[in-house]
């Protein structure tokens, strides 16, 4: 299987998952997680149609909360708290339109995945912007995935990017 079929496949699974349970459970997992309680700087992501909702843990005001924008091939992190203005992206995802800033500040990004396999590797959308961006972070790399998504293999290649924790439902 390559990834294209695999990525079609996740797609149509997530239409069957009631997303919105699973990310209320996911979020509550999230933040019961070592490494969220010490980050202090997070970059979380607006989620698409079907996907992972974690916003509801922007209610935390004792953390910093980042949201990605795309900028030419690549992710740029900008400051944001709920109710900031949004635009809409080229991928109709929804963006801060605020000025980027160092993504060296960012001490943990959760990272959006259509699915994510034993070895922690995340199939991704194909666009490699998440790739690039994680491919000099030194902060933690989490995904939060439905059980559903959690399969065997996503066919991992060398500039995908291994995920320090997964956390699935």
């Amino acid at each position: 299987m390559n990834k294209k079929i695999l990525r079609k496949w996740a797609i149509n699974k997530r239409k069957e998952i009631d997303i919105m349970q699973i990310s209320i459970i996911l979020s509550e997992k999230l933040l019961e997680t070592e490494e969220y309680k010490r980050a202090k700087n997070i970059m979380i992501f607006h989620p698409l149609k079907n996907e992972v909702n974690l916003l509801s843990i922007l209610k935390d005001k004792t953390k910093q909360f980042y949201l990605p924008r795309i900028k030419g091939e690549e992710l740029e992190c900008c400051v944001y708290q709920e109710g900031d203005e949004l635009c809409e992206s080229c991928f109709h995802t929804k963006e801060p339109t605020c000025k980027a800033c160092d993504k060296t500040i960012i001490d943990m990004v959760v990272v959006p995945a259509l699915a994510i396999d034993r070895n922690n590797y995340r199939l991704g959308y194909g666009g490699g912007f998440y790739d690039r961006f994680l491919n000099d972070f030194r902060g933690k790399k989490i995904a939060c995935i439905p059980k559903e998504l959690y399969i065997e293999t996503v066919y991992p290649e060398k500039h995908d990017i291994k995920m320090d924790l997964v956390i699935h439902s």
